[in-house]
C-alpha cells in the first residue's frame, strides 16, 4: 500500500512552505523553528517529496521549495531516515523526473544526485540502468529529465564511476552518451556532451577507448545553432587539448581555425570558452609550432576582446568618477592571507623578481569573476611569453591606433594590452618605450577613471625599465603623477595606483630618497581620506616603502609623518579585527627599516603583540579539550604578531631586551614551536633566531628544551619551517660557542641529509650549509669526521652567496674542519677550491686560512699532480686563485 498523507499534516507543510518564502526575518526565524521540530517525525520528509512530486496543484515555487528543503535534509542525516521512507523518497524520484515543468525536474534530479553522493550510488543498483533507460524515453520531458539527473550524477562523483566498485558502468554508459550528440533537441545534445566531458581530464578509461568516436562527433557539432552546445564543444576541446593533445594534432590546423572563429562567437560565454583554447595551448610545447602562421589572425581577436564590455562598464560603474565618500561594502573586501616569514640570504646580483608576486592580468577586481576581457589579457600574456619580440609585427599597428583613440573604451583597452605584453615582449618594446611611457603618464590624468586605474597598471608592468633610465626622465613624472592618483577621487583609481607605486617602490628603492618627505605626505594624508578595502593596500604600499628605503626612513621629520597615523589605527583595531593583519606587517617593515627610531613606540607594541599570541594559545587550548564548547581560534593573528616581535627584534638590537625581559614571551615560544600548525612553527622559529642574535641572555637558560625541538623540525617536508629551524640553529651555534657540544647530535644527521637531498630548494640549502659550517666553527671535532659526507654540496650551493658575516662564519667553520680532518676534503678539492674563488675580499685572517690550506694541499701532493689537477680548473678559476693565493 502506498504511502499517503494525512490531510491535516499537509496543509501545515504547505503553511510551512508558503511562510518561508516570507522576506520577514522574524517570520524566517519561525519557519526554521519549526522545521526543526518537524523534523523529529520521520515521515515529514514523506510529505516533502509527496508535495514535490505528486501536488500538481501547487505552484511550482513552492514544489521546488519542498525539494530543496528535503535536499538539505538528505545532506544532514539521510543515514537516519527509515528505509521505508528513504525508499518511497528514491521511487518517488525515479518515478517523476520526467515532470512536465523543467523546474520540477531540476530539482528532482538535484534530489536524486544527494541522495546518490551519500554513498548510496552502491546501495542503489537500480539508480544507473534506470536512468540510462529512461534516456530512451520517446517523452522529452522523461528523456531531458533523466539527463539532467546524470549529467548532476557525473559532476559530483566522476571517479566514483569509472572504479571498480560499481562494476563499472562508464563501459556503458560513455557510448550510451556518444548516441545522443545527434539527438534532435539541443537541451539533449548539450547534457551529454557535458556528461562526458566529466571524464576527460581523470582518462577514464571508457572514454579512451572510444576517443576517435568522441572527436569526430564533437567536430560534427562544430557549428551547432545552440550556444549551450558549442560552448561545451569548446570545452572538450580545451579538456582534450591538455590530456589527449596526440588525438588533436592531426586536426590542429582546423581545430585552430574553429576556435578563432568561436573566440568571436557572438555569445560571450562560447568565446570565454573557447579563448581559454589559447591559455592551454600556450603551455604546450608544439604551440610556437602550430600557431606561429595564425598569429596573424589571432592577436586582433584578442586584443579585440580585451574591451570593456557594456555590461562591464554598468556592473563597474564606469561612468562614476566620484566615490571616494562611499563607504566600502564588506563583501567586497577579500580575505587576505599573511604570508610567514622565510629567512633568506642575500645573493650576487640578483634583481628580486617580482613574476610571481605580479598583480593579475588586470585589475578589475569588481569583475573578479572570469570574463571575456581577462581571459583575452591572460592569453596575451602567455602568448607573449612563448613568441617574445615575434607577436610584435603583429601587434604595433594595432597599438597605435587603440592608444591614440578617440573613444575611451578602446584606447582604455590599448593600454591594458600593453600592460598585458611587458614581461613577455620587453625587450622589443625598449625602443618605443621612451615615447610610450610619457604618453601612459598623461593617461593617468584622464577623464575617465577606467582609463586612469589602468594606465596605473600598465606603468608598474614597465617600472623595471623606468627606474634603469636617469631619474629626471621618467622616474620622476612616473611618481609625481601616480602619487596625485594614489588621492584620487576614485576608489578604483586609488587602488591601483596604490599597487603600482608599491610595485615601483620594489623596484627604485633607494632611489626614492630624495623624494620621502613628498610621498610621506602623500601617503599619510591618504589615510585620512580612504575608506576600507584601500586603506588595507595602502598598509602595504607603507610597508613595502619601508622594505625599500631602510635606514633612511630613520629621521626624526619623517618618522614625525608617518608614525602618528599608524599608532592611531593601532589604538582603534580590537584584538579580534582581522583589519590587524595588515597593520602589522606594515610595523613590522617599519620597525625593521627604523630601527632605534621605533624606540618611542616600541613598548605598546611589543606588549600587544605578546598579548595576542597569548590570547590565541588559550583559546586553542580551550578549543583542544571542549571542541563542542569552544570555537577555533583564527591563528593568522598568532602568526603575524610574531612576525611582527620578529621584526622588532631585528629592528631594535639590543633594545628590545628589557621588553623580552618584562614579559613571558619565551614561555609562549616554547608552545608556539610546537603548534600543529607549519606556519605558526615557521615563525617561532624565524623569532626564535632574531631573539638569539637580539638579547641571547633570555634564550640562554632555555637552550636544553628548545634543541630537541629543532631537531625534529629538521624535517624538509616543511620546507619553510625547516628553513627557518635551520637558520635559528645557525646564529644559537655563534652565541654558544663551545657549550654548543652536547647537541650537535641531536641536529647534525639531519643537517647532512638534507644537504644531500636533490630537489632541495636554494634558500634551504644555503640556510643548511651556513648552519653545518657554523657547528663545525663552534665544534669542530664533533662535525669534522662527517666532512666527506657534505662537502661537496656544501661548496655548490655557497658559491653564489654574495660576502657576508654568515658566509665568513661558515667558511671559518669548514677551514677549521679541514684543519681537524684533511682526509675529508681530498676528494672533493676542486668544489672547495671553486667555492674560495666565490669571495671577493674575504677578511684578511680568513684569506690566510684559505692561502694555508691551498698551498698545504699543493705541498702535500708535490708541484706534477697540482699541475695536472689544476689543468681541470675553468680559465676563471685558474686565473682568480692565482692572483689571489699564488697557486
Amino acid at each position: 500500500m502506498d504511502w499517503q498523507p494525512d490531510e491535516q499534516g499537509l496543509q501545515q507543510v504547505l503553511q510551512l512552505l508558503k511562510d518561508s518564502q516570507s522576506p520577514n526575518t522574524a517570520t524566517q526565524r519561525i519557519v526554521q523553528d519549526k522545521l526543526k521540530q518537524l523534523n523529529q517525525f520521520p515521515d515529514f520528509n514523506n510529505y516533502l517529496i509527496f508535495v514535490l512530486t505528486r501536488l500538481k496543484s501547487e505552484d511550482e515555487p513552492t514544489r521546488s521549495l519542498s525539494g530543496l528543503i528535503l535536499k538539505n535534509n538528505v545532506k544532514a542525516h539521510y543515514q537516519s531516515f527509515p528505509p521505508p521512507v528513504a525508499d518511497f523518497i528514491k521511487q518517488e524520484c525515479l518515478n517523476n523526473i520526467g515532470d512536465a515543468s523543467s523546474l520540477i525536474r531540476a530539482t528532482i534530479g538535484i534530489l536524486i544526485t544527494t541522495i546518490a553522493s551519500k554513498g548510496e550510488l552502491q546501495m542503489w543498483p537500480e539508480l544507473l540502468p534506470q536512468l540510462c533507460n529512461l534516456l530512451n524515453s520517446e517523452d522529452y520531458n522523461t528523456c531531458e529529465g533523466a539527463f539532467g539527473a546524470l549529467q548532476k550524477i557525473c559532476e559530483d562523483s566522476s571517479e566514483l564511476l569509472d572504479s571498480d566498485a560499481l562494476n563499472r558502468p562508464l563501459n556503458i554508459m560513455i557510448p550510451k552518451f556518444l548516441q545522443f550528440f545527434k539527438h534532435c533537441s539541443p537541451k539533449i545534445r548539450s547534457h551529454a556532451i557535458a556528461c562526458v566531458n566529466q571524464f576527460i581530464m581523470d582518462r577514464a578509461q571508457a572514454l579512451m577507448d572510444n576517443i576517435d568516436t568522441f572527436i569526430e562527433h564533437l567536430f560534427a557539432l562544430a557549428v551547432d545553432d545552440d550556444p549551450e552546445v558549442r560552448k561545451n564543444v569548446c570545452r572538450a576541446l580545451v579538456m582534450l587539448l591538455e590530456v589527449r593533445i596526440d588525438r588533436l594534432i592531426p586536426h590542429m590546423h582546423s581545430i585552430i581555425q574553429y576556435m578563432l572563429q568561436r573566440t568571436q562567437d557572438h555569445d560571450e560565454n562560447v568565446a570565454l570558452e573557447a579563448c581559454e583554447f589559447w591559455l592551454t595551448l600556450a603551455e604546450q610545447p608544439i604551440c610556437k609550432e602550430v600557431l606561429a602562421s595564425h598569429l596573424v589572425q589571432l592577436i586582433p581577436i584578442l586584443v579585440n576582446g580585451m574591451k570593456y564590455s557594456e555590461i562591464d562598464i554598468i556592473l563597474l560603474k564606469g561612468d562614476v568618477e566620484e566615490d571616494e565618500a562611499v563607504p566600502d561594502s564588506e563583501q567586497d573586501i577579500k580575505p587576505r592571507f599573511h604570508k610567514s616569514r622565510t629567512v633568506t640570504l642575500p645573493h650576487e646580483a640578483e634583481r628580486p623578481d617580482g613574476s610571481e608576486d605580479a598583480e593579475d592580468d588586470d585589475d578589475d577586481d569588481a569583475l573578479s569573476d572570469w570574463n571575456l576581457r581577462k581571459c583575452s589579457a591572460a592569453a596575451l600574456d602567455v602568448l607573449a611569453n612563448v613568441f617574445r619580440e615575434e607577436l610584435l609585427p603583429h601587434l604595433l599597428p594595432l597599438l597605435k591606433g587603440l592608444l591614440f583613440h578617440p573613444e575611451w573604451v578602446v584606447k582604455e583597452s590599448g593600454i591594458l594590452v600593453l600592460g598585458a605584453i611587458a614581461e613577455g615582449c620587453m625587450q622589443g618594446m625598449v625602443p618605443y618605450l621612451p615615447e610610450l611611457i610619457p604618453h601612459l603618464i598623461q593617461c593617468l590624468s584622464d577623464k575617465k577613471a577606467l582609463v586612469r586605474s589602468i594606465a596605473c597598471w600598465t606603468l608598474s608592468r614597465y617600472a623595471h625599465w623606468v627606474v634603469s633610465q636617469p631619474p629626471d626622465m621618467h622616474l620622476k613624472p612616473l611618481m609625481t603623477e601616480l602619487l596625485k592618483r594614489i588621492l584620487d577621487g576614485n576608489k578604483r583609481v586609488q587602488e591601483a595606483a596604490c599597487s603600482a607605486f608599491a610595485t615601483l617602490e620594489e623596484e627604485a628603492c633607494t632611489e626614492l630618497v630624495p623624494y620621502l618627505s613628498y610621498i610621506l605626505d602623500t601617503l599619510v594624508f591618504a589615510f585620512g581620506k580612504y575608506q576600507h578595502k584601500n586603506l588595507l593596500i595602502l598598509y602595504d604600499a607603507i610597508g613595502t616603502l619601508a622594505d625599500s628605503v631602510g635606514h633612511h626612513l630613520n629621521q626624526p621629520e619623517y618618522i614625525q609623518k608617518l608614525m602618528p597615523p599608524l599608532i592611531q589605527k593601532w589604538n582603534e583595531l580590537k584584538d579580534e579585527d582581522k583589519d590587524l593583519f595588515p597593520l602589522l606587517e606594515c610595523l613590522s617593515s617599519v620597525a625593521t627599516a627604523l630601527q632605534s627610531g621605533f624606540l618611542p613606540y616600541c613598548e605598546p607594541v611589543y606588549q600587544r603583540c605578546v598579548t595576542l599570541v597569548q590570547k590565541t594559545l588559550a583559546q586553542a587550548m580551550m578549543y583542544n579539550q571542549h571542541p563542542e564548547q569552544y570555537e577555533a581560534p583564527d591563528k593568522d593573528f598568532m602568526i603575524v604578531a610574531l612576525d611582527l616581535l620578529s621584526g622588532l627584534a631585528e629592528g631594535l638590537g639590543g633594545h628590545v631586551e628589557q621588553l623580552v625581559a618584562r614579559s613571558n614571551i619565551m614561555t609562549l615560544l616554547f608552545q608556539c614551536m610546537q603548534d600543529s600548525m607549519p606556519e605558526v612553527r615557521q615563525s617561532s622559529f624565524a623569532l626564535l633566531g632574531d631573539l638569539t642574535k637580539a638579547c641571547f641572555i633570555h634564550v640562554k637558560p632555555c637552550i636544553a628544551e628548545f634543541m630537541p625541538i629543532l631537531g625534529t623540525n629538521l624535517n624538509p617536508e616543511f620546507i619553510s619551517v625547516c628553513n627557518n629551524a635551520t637558520w635559528a640553529i645557525g646564529e644559537i651555534c655563534m652565541q654558544m660557542g663551545a657549550e654548543m657540544q652536547p647537541y650537535v647530535q641531536m641536529v647534525l644527521n639531519n643537517l647532512v641529509e638534507i644537504i644531500n637531498r636533490p630537489n632541495t630548494p636554494k634558500t634551504l640549502l644555503e640556510n643548511t650549509a651556513i648552519t653545518i659550517g657554523r657547528l663545525g666553527y663552534v665544534c669542530p671535532q664533533e662535525v669534522a669526521p662527517m666532512l666527506q659526507q657534505f662537502i661537496r654540496p656544501w661548496c655548490t650551493s655557497l658559491r653564489n652567496i654574495r660576502d657576508n658575516e654568515e658566509k665568513d662564519s661558515a667558511f671559518r667553520g669548514i677551514c677549521m674542519m679541514i684543519g681537524v680532518n684533511p682526509g675529508g676534503v681530498v676528494q672533493d678539492f676542486i668544489f672547495f677550491c671553486d667555492a674560495v674563488a666565490s669571495w671577493v675580499s674575504p677578511k684578511d685572517d680568513l684569506r690566510d686560512m684559505f692561502y694555508k690550506i691551498l698551498h698545504g694541499f699543493k705541498d702535500q701532493v708535490g708541484e706534477e699532480n697540482w699541475q695536472q689537477f689544476s689543468e681541470q680548473f675553468p680559465p676563471l678559476l685558474k686565473e682568480r686563485l692565482a692572483a689571489f693565493y699564488g697557486v
